[in-house]
């Protein structure tokens, strides 16, 4: 068995109180597909930052094997310090790597090049950012939420990209479909505890809930034990107790280790302030249309929406999207055609950007507006701690400024702001960004027995088949088409999976504008020298692979590490050296095998 690539042993990190880690472990083998799950502040960034080496544990050790490399993709990158796109992207390569993926990266991620940092949108970083971790190959791939500000399909690509990929992953992510297509294991962090399963997310759940009601059931035995202890200590004489006094001591360590459990954190509890029922037919569109300079967004668009319906609007950034659900609802005015909004129809809106909470405000005021302490909920009064609870913050978080909020607990903010409004019609533009899974849950459970309309963007495919009556596809040229059903139900219903997957795939869109009018190129002919690399490289690399077995053997030994400490990290340089060998003859043989194909299908 070779030796991990990356192993955090006993780590234990704490901001006063309860311990936020404590006692963590994470085994990084090679080729390992690892999701860190957990609610929003359970360490699962700053456990990856640890593994990153960017945060220094209070306790534990952390080992990387020799020579192993490791590329860590942050939540908020920072771009600021560098020319170009370009070169940030450069900056994450070894002095070996050979930057021929660069292009290819950027291209699929449609980022350009030479673009300034100063001037790219937020998105873009972060696709950037992507870029610099992926464009290397590295040994390991720390990722932090990869999937945030990508739409549907770059996240295909990126899975596809991370599927064939020879690094090991270990990645945090609220989407469900990614998870289950990506992981071999789960690391559950909760109170600050981490649980294994060595399976994919797809069976976590029910692994979660089986854990969870144990859990319940030994908290009732406990409650039940230290009832009866308090009965009989109660009656008990005096020198009954003084010839007890081990039964006392066990009374005593129930007791504390009672006070000391750490519970389950609360759910979210969602309501929504309801007003007068609107009519069944809350918004009908005739005809719209929409441009931007010459660009169509939306061509000879018609719809009818019926009150009850959860409608997701679906596309590649850039598509119109959020244009679309703003023209919809009468935010914005279309260039052609008619928008009718029923009688009785209030709106409560939940943007993508967030710009609506300003930094400075408080959380009590965000809620309240500024306007006492308290808010209306379905017609009644609350008070605003009490509402805050119901979105997991704690009474001391209530003058608490937005920008020292993480943003998990943004995502929930603007949430509980959005619900506080009275609505028979709810306008959610990208509502999963930064919710936990159990959020995620609760507002999935909400929205499918909520009695009003929803009218939703979104780029997560299971939120999507869990919520959505129906889902308008960009489908380019300013065509947009209604299917019923689920993001699935729309797959099975449409050409997404070919004429539009071939139209909206990032590397096929810039593609396809980039070479539009331009001859085909002919394909270089096979040199002598990789036609004599074809014939010679998979034995040699036959070879390397049964040098790197017998070095991970000869590593793999436990005790070889107490023993010769020396013959210990020879042999790791070994190993690291043979592997970069390996994966560089890997890349020659793909490269030229890629060039042969290449000239097959232009004979």
């Amino acid at each position: 068995m070779s030796p991990p690539l990356l192993f955090l042993s006993g780590t234990e990190l704490g901001f006063g109180g309860e311990l936020l880690l404590d006692g963590v472990d994470v085994t990084v083998e090679r080729r390992a597909r690892i999701c860190l799950v957990g609610r929003n502040g359970s360490g699962k960034s700053t456990l990856l930052k640890i593994a990153a080496g960017l945060v220094e544990a209070d306790a534990g050790q952390r080992f990387v094997q020799p020579g192993v490399t490791l590329r860590y993709l942050p939540q908020e990158p920072d771009l600021r310090k560098f020319s170009s796109v370009r070169a940030y992207v450069e900056s994450g390569l070894e002095p070996d790597d050979q930057n021929h993926r660069i292009e290819s990266v950027l291209q699929s991620l449609r980022i350009e090049a030479n673009a300034d940092p100063q001037k790219i949108s937020g998105g873009e970083r972060r696709r950037a950012a992507l870029a610099k971790v992926l464009a290397p190959e590295p040994d390991i791939l720390l990722l932090d939420e990869p999937t945030n500000h990508l739409d549907l399909p770059a996240i295909e690509w990126l899975e596809s990209e991370l599927i064939k990929s020879r690094s090991a992953i270990v990645l945090i992510s609220h989407d469900r479909r990614f998870l289950e297509t990506l992981s071999h294991a789960v690391i559950w962090l909760d109170r600050g505890r981490a649980r294994h399963l060595n399976s994919s997310f797809h069976g976590f759940e029910s692994w979660r809930d089986v854990i969870i009601e144990q859990e319940e059931v030994q908290l009732q035995k406990l409650d039940r034990s230290i009832n009866s202890e308090n009965h009989w200590l109660h009656r008990g004489v005096t020198a009954r107790r003084k010839r007890n006094m081990g039964r006392l001591r066990a009374l005593q360590r129930m007791r504390h280790d009672r006070q000391n459990q750490r519970q389950q954190i609360g759910s979210v509890k969602i309501k929504v302030s309801k007003i007068k029922r609107s009519a069944t037919r809350m918004l009908e569109v005739i005809n719209i249309s929409k441009n931007y300079g010459e660009k169509l967004i939306v061509d000879n668009f018609s719809m009818r929406i019926r009150r009850g319906a959860r409608i997701g609007i679906v596309g590649p950034n850039g598509a119109g999207k959020t244009t679309l659900m703003r023209m919809l609802v009468g935010e914005l005015e279309p260039d052609g055609g008619i928008v009718e909004i029923g009688p009785n129809v209030q709106m409560a809106t939940l943007e993508q950007t967030r710009l609506t909470l300003k930094p400075e405000v408080t959380l009590r005021d965000a809620l309240t507006g500024g306007n006492g302490d308290s808010v209306t909920i379905g017609g009644e009064q609350r008070h605003v701690i009490g509402y805050m609870k119901d979105f997991l913050f704690v009474p001391e978080q209530a003058n608490t400024p937005v920008s020292a909020l993480s943003g998990g607990e943004r995502g929930r903010l603007m949430l509980a702001r959005a619900l506080a409004r009275p609505a028979n019609l709810l306008v959610l533009d990208e509502p999963t960004n930064d919710l936990d899974l159990e959020t995620l849950d609760l507002l999935q459970e909400f929205l499918a027995n909520y009695d009003g309309t929803v009218i939703l963007v979104s780029h997560d495919r299971d939120f999507l088949d869990r919520v959505a009556t129906s889902v308008i596809l960009a489908e380019g040229q300013g065509k947009w088409v209604k299917y019923a059903g689920g993001f699935s139900d729309m797959l099975s219903q449409s050409n997404y999976n070919a004429k539009a997957v071939a139209l909206l795939k990032p590397e096929n869109r810039l593609q396809k504008s980039k070479n539009a009018g331009e001859p085909k190129r002919k394909v270089a002919k096979l040199s002598y020298k990789d036609k004599r690399a074809l014939e010679t490289l998979p034995e040699a690399i036959t070879e390397m692979e049964f040098k790197i077995s017998q070095l991970e053997t000869v590593i793999a030994d436990q005790d070889l590490y107490a023993r010769d400490p020396n013959g210990f990290a020879t042999t790791s340089e070994q190993l690291a050296a043979a592997q970069r060998e390996l994966s560089q003859a890997e890349d020659e043989w793909l490269r030229i095998e890629s060039l042969r194909e290449d000239l097959r299908n232009s004979e």
